[in-house]
Parts: structure tokens; sequence; C-alpha cells
């Protein structure tokens, strides 16, 4: 029964919204880029880690709430990976993808590209998401760092390529006019990242094909390595990493054509980088839940249809893995 507060009773590991729909998977993934949790203390996130413990040991002190529940376990799956148990470097936090994510953003959108700051932006970008890839990943098998370097070398190759390759195609497309041209150019971002993004995941992720990833059945007991899980858990995070970039870099431009033909961008021109950034804030923020919604973090799938060496090994109709985000 929930508490005064509307908040339902604390269930330790478990979301407090709903994960079967994806209103609920939404609501718990806002929760989980909470910019503001970026800010917490040292000494707040030990408070945290504590009172779940108290709560795991049944000697939780007199008083305590399900809203001071919820809230600790908010602060610490937004700082310590699930898999580790250790602290995300705070740039590749899901809490931290929108607000170091967003300048990138707007120097991907810049208009008047030079091969030089496409290559810039393109690297920076795919460098960016090769962290937060790697630091969300399924960590139940460790992985050496020689992959990791592999991936994101394979990873900003990729983006590169696709973005100089098609600034180039445009270039020498003589039968469009330089105004068509420009705007054109300004599209180009979006097959460009949203190819190298599906590259980024597989190649930073590929260790967990070739080891599997641990599933659990419904007591939370590990059941077996899967590298079918693995290969789902791969498809799902590669698929958020396509929907992601759509408003992102679909978005600003469309916005930012309107508005620079007003009155207001033309006689102020220098107002257009800041317009332009706080549009990119706003589609940044609104593409990322939505985004990561599509398949909750701890995805089910049937036992059947996992290897049979590890289906004979439980009872369950279905296990659960952690996807990653």
């Amino acid at each position: 029964m929930a508490d005064s507060n509307g908040y339902p009773p604390f269930m330790l590991g478990k979301p407090r919204f709903e994960q079967s729909t994806f209103y609920g998977r939404f609501r718990h993934f806002l929760d989980i880029i909470d910019p503001r949790t970026l800010f917490v203390s040292e000494s707040r996130l030990q408070e945290a880690i504590q009172l779940l413990e108290d709560y795991k040991h049944g000697t939780l002190p007199p008083g305590v709430t399900n809203k001071e529940l919820w809230g600790a376990q908010k602060i610490k799956q937004a700082i310590i990976h699930p898999d580790t148990n250790e602290k995300i470097f705070m740039p590749f936090r899901m809490s931290g993808y929108i607000p170091f994510g967003t300048p990138i953003v707007v120097g991907l959108l810049l208009p008047n590209q030079t091969l030089g700051s496409t290559v810039f932006w393109q690297w920076l970008n795919q460098s960016h998401n090769a962290g937060v890839n790697y630091a969300n990943r399924n960590a139940t098998k460790p992985s050496p760092t020689s992959k990791f370097i592999l991936g994101y070398t394979g990873a900003v190759f990729s983006a590169v390529s696709i973005a100089v390759g098609l600034n180039v195609l445009v270039q020498r497309a003589n039968k469009f006019s330089p105004s068509t041209r420009l705007l054109i150019q300004r599209f180009v971002p979006f097959p460009a990242v949203a190819s190298a993004n599906m590259c980024n995941v597989v190649l930073m992720r590929h260790s967990e094909l070739e080891d599997g990833i641990d599933v659990l059945d419904s007591k939370g007991k590990i059941v077996g390595s899967s590298k079918i899980a693995a290969k789902h858990a791969l498809i799902e995070t590669a698929l958020t990493r396509v929907v992601l970039p759509m408003p992102i870099l679909v978005l600003p431009p469309i916005i930012m054509s309107v508005l620079e033909k007003t009155s207001v961008l033309r006689s102020y021109p220098r107002l257009v980088l800041p317009v332009q950034s706080l549009v990119c804030l706003a589609a940044f923020g609104l593409a990322l839940p939505l985004a990561i919604s599509l398949f909750p973090q701890m995805s089910e799938i049937e036992t059947s249809r996992l290897e049979p060496e590890i289906a004979n090994r439980t009872t369950s109709k279905t296990v659960i893995y952690n996807k990653g985000l």
C-alpha cells in the first residue's frame, strides 16, 4: 500500500514504476537521467548506500519512509554500476548524458562545416558515446582493455567515414542550389550518427557476444551465461541508439531553419548559437528518456529460447538479464 506521499512500498533492487508499460519505463528512466544526481555529495551517496544496506539486513532506523528509501535507491542507481558496484565516471553516467552531450550536439549541427570540424565533432561525439556505452554495459563478465580500444577505434572510424562521405556527396551534387545544399548538410549528422551509434554499441560491447551475459531466475539466482541473451541485449540497446538521435539531430535543423528567418535572429545574429543550444537541449531532454524507455533495463526472455544447457538448469519459464543502458 502506498504511503501518504504516494510512494509505493519499497522493494530493494526493483523499479518504483511498473516496467511492463512504456509509461512506467518512461517515468523510471526520468529518475535515472535526473541531472540533479550529478551533484550528490560523497557523504550523501554513502548515506543512501547505508540506508539500503540497513533495509536489506532488517536494521532500518525507526521512522524511515518509503520516499526516503526510493530516494536512496535512485541515488545509488544513478551513480553506482549494478554489476561492478563501482562509481561511474560523471560524464558517462546516464544522468550526465544530456548535460555533457548537448554541447557536442550543438557542434554537430553547426552550419558550414569544414572537413576538419566534421571529423572533430564526430570524433568527440563517438568518444562520448563509447564512454557511455562502456560505462553502462552489462559487466557480469570481465573484458580486457584491448577490446575496449579496438571497439573505440572502430566506432570512431565508422562515424567519421560516414559523416565525411555524406558531406562529400552533398558537395559534389551540382543539381542542388547553395541554400538547398546547406539545408541538406544540416541533416547529414543524423544518418552518420545513427549508423555509427549501432557500430559503437556492437563494437564496444562485442565481448558480451563472445562470453555471454548472466541470466537470473525469478529469485535472482544466476542460472548461467547466455550468448543468446547477450545478442538480445545488444540488439535492444542498438535500436535505442538509432531512435535517440532522431529528435536530437532532425528537429533542431527544422526548427532553426524557421527561427533564423525571424526578424529577431536576423537583427541579432549573435543569438543564433544560444537559441540553437536551447533547442538542442530541449530535443535531447525529450529524446533520451523516450529512447531508453523502449525496453526495460532488466529484460526478460523465455528460457526455451536460450541455450539448452542453460534452459535445463532451471524450471522458470522466463529468466531476466541486465540489458545495460
